[in-house]
């Protein structure tokens, strides 16, 4: 059972997935959708509860920030405002050898992370060796190795981010060619030219194809709150600086779309847009660096699971940008941006609608086009990270192992499973009555089925916090026995505590009063 290296964790990951419930390939029996997944009964559960905590979060602990749900069309005038129809593109290359096709970014950025690696792997040896004495900003500063390393980090990126900003597509596979990045199949460095990709989908709107206007599924869900901004501000009386809130799928034709639900073709998104005064974009986007940072330390990813990371190249909307990534079993990867995005949408928007898109403050006693600082969370992403996070193979003390989802209570998609010991004997009546008790305000489960050893492992692979054994003793003086996930360790309690109990252990308000 034991994963011996990290590619072998994730591919434990994957298939813990689908044998208990979280995720299904999608069309699965007609052979797989590519890149597209459902979510099982586990899965949605967990699904909406990071949902909720988001939503809670951003929503219901801000008085100045509230909540839409736009359409899914997007008309393609309004993406020729946002700039999505022009700009919105990856730089493909394929390789001529294995057919397979790449992103010419994501080749040039793994072959950065893989310099990045040694310079972590020195300081790593570095700090074993130096012990508490141990100056880390010291050492990349003046080790020789480290140093070299850097440079060559630096100078790559200093020149892919000129090739990017100038679209020069050629110096872009040039520097593929001169780094000698290989295909990962082929081990080749026969490559084709690199070219633009645009990733929306489009479709026709109409019942007679002749009448029918093209539009698109929405790449984001930014553009809906944009659109509305006027809409939410009137009716809502919001005053500057507010946001405006959504979660919602969005659509993307990815050029590889890889690592399971990292990177898919139908995914979903929670973003808010934060209208404020041009002038004071900047500390808020300051603001909501920390704000979000803040909210995925509650979830209890450890802080060297976690950076920030400054984006090389801004996209056409952005005046600054940055990543929370987390590490993956693959890696480092993007889980949220945040982004200054200055007037950009609702001035194009004022542009190619012809209708003004401006506030009027009444401190100032003028009117303006507010900035924007957005921050945006891809829910799928989030969710692979938590049972990246959460999925533990552990030996126990008297040899054997268990597979266990270490989930924040909170998040879990069972709170409790309601186990009665045997199946006779008036214990599973007595489990149904304690259930019946516990659904009004909770996920609970019951099961009677193996023994009860076999159904507490079941329980910690799903990562159900808490488990409630019914027993001949229950029937005599009403107690039960709860165990905790994590521990394993066993109480006695009353039946009439067991509610409060769960409350205090699982209740969201407990890690939003933490924020």
């Amino acid at each position: 059972m034991a994963s011996n290296t990290t590619e072998d964790l994730f591919k434990n990951i994957i298939s813990h997935s689908k044998e208990y419930g979280f995720i299904f390939q999608s069309s699965e029996i007609y052979d797989g959708l590519s890149a597209v997944y459902d979510y099982g009964q586990n899965g949605v559960e967990l699904k909406k509860n990071i949902r909720e905590y988001w939503w809670k979060s951003m929503v219901q602990m801000h008085d100045n920030i509230v909540g839409i749900d736009a359409a899914i069309f997007y008309a393609s005038y309004y993406l020729k405002a946002s700039g999505h129809v022009d700009a919105f593109n990856d730089p493909l290359v394929d390789n001529k050898d294995s057919k397979k096709r790449y992103r010419a970014d994501v080749l040039i950025e793994d072959h950065v992370a893989k310099i990045d690696a040694k310079i972590t792997k020195e300081v790593e040896k570095a700090r074993q060796r130096f012990g508490e004495s141990f100056n880390e900003e010291q050492y990349r500063s003046t080790n020789p190795r480290v140093m070299e390393y850097q440079q060559k980090i630096d100078a790559i990126n200093t020149r892919f981010k000129a090739a990017l900003e100038a679209n020069d597509l050629v110096e872009v596979k040039q520097i593929i060619l001169d780094l000698e990045i290989v295909c990962p199949i082929s081990g080749t460095r026969n490559w084709t030219d690199v070219r633009q990709f645009n990733l929306m989908f489009n479709t026709q709107l109409g019942s007679v194809s002749e009448e029918s206007s093209t539009i698109y599924l929405r790449p984001e869900t930014a553009q809906g709150i944009f659109v509305n901004f006027l809409n939410v501000q009137k009716t809502g009386r919001m005053k500057i600086p507010f946001g405006i809130a959504q979660t919602g799928k969005a659509f993307r034709n990815e050029i590889v779309a890889r690592q399971f639900i990292f990177r898919m073709r139908e995914f979903e998104q929670m973003e808010m847009q934060f209208f404020v005064r041009p002038g004071t974009e900047d500390e808020w986007y300051t603001h909501w660096k920390e704000k979000r940072m803040t909210w995925h330390r509650s979830l209890g990813f450890p802080l060297n699971k976690q950076r920030f990371h400054d984006h090389l190249k801004l996209a056409h909307y952005a005046k600054a940008a940055c990543d929370i990534e987390f590490e993956f079993p693959f890696g480092f990867k993007e889980l949220e941006g945040i982004h200054s995005r200055s007037d950009f949408d609702l001035r194009n928007h004022e542009e190619f609608s012809g209708k003004k898109q401006q506030y009027f403050d009444p401190e100032l006693n003028e009117n303006y086009i507010p900035y924007v600082v957005e921050t945006s969370i891809g829910l799928d992403r989030m969710f692979l990270a938590i049972m990246s996070q959460s999925y533990v193979e552990e030996k126990l003390e008297d040899g054997s192992e268990r597979v266990v989802l270490r989930i924040p209570p909170f998040l879990a998609p069972i709170k409790c499973a309601i186990l009665p010991l045997m199946k006779k004997d008036g214990l599973p009546e007595k489990a149904s009555e304690i259930f019946d008790k516990l659904k009004f305000d909770f996920i609970v489960t019951s099961e009677e089925k193996d023994s009860i050893g076999k159904r507490y492992r079941r329980q910690d692979a799903i990562g159900t916090p808490y488990c409630i054994t019914v027993d001949h003793q229950t029937l005599e003086d009403n107690t039960v026995t709860i165990r905790d996930r994590d521990t394993m360790a066993q109480e006695r309690i009353s039946i009439d505590e067991v509610q409060r109990i769960l409350r205090e252990k699982v209740d969201v308000n407990t890690a939003l009063r933490k924020l």
